[in-house]
């Protein structure tokens, strides 16, 4: 009898009932410096989906430099939740994720880094609902931590130096990937041959470009950033196209990040052989889901994995550890670093990093809970209220 009660209730349908969205604005460590912009804070746009069980979601949805990397912001992505996504969710089956996941695709075009935060909220609530953590609903999980690289990313050689020696010290990265791409091609291979240098056998170094080269430039760098020691490249080239050219004409392994948009890309890449490795993001491809698939094209096309970030806070970035904790191969770690960047925290328990490593959450959902102080503290919206009652 007690065995029935429990399957009754565990299929009785939840609706979700009401779907918040909010910004929240946290300054960073020092400027973040890349090819196309420099970061000095960083915006998360968080959604929380009440649920008829009392159960909440939570999800995050994060871009790097505003609208700098792509086509949706944080302010972007509030407004189409609010607007398009809440009126198709509010009503819905929670514990239907697919379906519910479905239905906002055929409904609403492109939006995946919007998309990705509400199937974030809902495998959150699905989770707490069901006693089990993300990375068990999405099949099981193969590892329970993760390599966590770290970028360095001042601008400065000396600077980036002292940072790398800190880390090392602290036991917390001994793979470090550095940001280039804005100077001379020379000036960015001596940047990049300074470190190595000074790191020698204690810590890998790789590159990202993020697209920054010609081809004709990619080919001189390449060349003379595996003389340096440095190990991968991140999207030195803008297209699938010269990344497939470069593929194998240097001891350097290149990395495929911003052709990365999902499955379909995914698989128009490996069909070419574009890349040695996908750098796989959890809302670049669209969802939780959605990067599984996307690793599981690579896998098939013997391309080797990495687990990307968007420079997320700790939701995103727990969200993103809980999927690759799934992936059968993680050849190439990650760099989930995304809430050590930021100078506040907005976890009752922050994550935990240690000996190069960051641990997957074992409660369940994603496995964390929000500081609801820190966080009103940091709302974009209640800030401004702040300022107009003081006026």
């Amino acid at each position: 009898m007690e065995h029935t009660q429990r399957l009754q209730l565990s299929v009785a349908p939840v609706a979700i009932e009401r779907v918040e969205t909010f910004l929240v604005d946290l300054p960073t460590i020092r400027p973040h410096q890349l090819s196309m912009a420099t970061m000095n804070g960083q915006t998360l746009m968080l959604v929380r989906l009440y649920c008829s069980d009392g159960t909440v979601g939570v999800g995050e949805g994060t871009t790097i430099g505003g609208l700098a990397y792509g086509a949706e912001s944080p302010e972007g992505m509030k407004l189409a939740i609010d607007t398009y996504f809440a009126p198709l969710l509010v009503g819905a089956d929670a514990s239907h994720v697919p379906a519910i996941m479905a239905k906002l695709d055929k409904a609403i075009r492109d939006n995946r880094f919007a998309k990705c935060a509400v199937e974030t909220a809902l495998f959150d609530a699905l989770g707490q609902r069901t006693g089990l953590p993300v990375s068990q609903l999405l099949g099981g999980r193969v590892r329970e931590s993760l390599p966590v690289a770290w970028t360095l990313a001042s601008g400065d050689t000396a600077k980036d130096i002292d940072e790398a020696e800190c880390m090392l010290a602290q036991r917390r990265h001994n793979i470090f990937k550095l940001k280039i791409g804005r100077r001379a091609v020379a000036d960015d291979v001596a940047h990049v041959a300074a470190i190595k240098k000074a790191l020698g056998d204690r810590a890998a170094v790789r590159v990202d470009v993020n697209m920054a080269w010609s081809e004709l430039q990619a080919q001189h760098g390449l060349a003379a950033l595996a003389d340096a020691g440095c190990e991968l490249a991140e999207q030195p080239v803008a297209t699938a196209e010269a990344l497939a050219r470069l593929k194998g004409r240097y001891p350097i392994a290149i990395m495929a990040d911003e052709s990365l948009t999902g499955p379909a890309s995914a698989f128009a890449l490996a069909r070419v052989a574009g890349a040695d490795v996908f750098a796989v993001k959890i809302e670049q491809s669209g969802g939780l889901r959605a990067a599984q698939q996307v690793a599981a094209i690579a896998d098939a096309a013997g391309i080797a994995l990495y687990g990307g970030t968007m420079l997320e806070g700790a939701v995103g970035t727990v969200a993103s550890a809980h999927v690759f904790a799934t992936f059968r191969d993680l050849q190439w770690g990650t760099e989930l670093f995304g809430p050590l960047l930021l100078t506040e925290e907005i976890l009752a328990q922050p994550l935990q990093y240690q000996d190069f490593q960051l641990a997957v959450p074992t409660a369940p959902g994603l496995g964390i809970a929000l500081d609801e102080d820190r966080v009103q503290f940091f709302r974009r919206d209640k800030k401004r209220s702040a300022a107009v009652a003081a006026h």
